[in-house]
């Protein structure tokens, strides 16, 4: 059989927490931070759960990494 590879770009977007947990960066804080808040430049800042319904998703795009 041959290996299964893992997708390096989810690798790198994506973090598992040590339950198990898959964690992603926020949205919206690539540029214009200027003109939002510092609070919510914080809060967007903060990792973010993955949502259940891309679960599969990210399952497939990282084999063996979550359990």
């Amino acid at each position: 059989m041959p290996k299964i590879k893992t997708n390096k770009v989810a690798y790198k977007k994506f973090r598992v927490s040590k339950s198990g947990h898959v964690r992603r960066k926020g949205a919206f804080l690539s540029h214009n931070t200027a003109k939002k808040t510092g609070k919510r430049v914080r809060r967007l800042s903060r990792l973010v759960p993955v949502h259940s319904s891309d679960m599969p998703k990210v399952e497939k795009m990282l084999p063996g990494l979550i359990k």
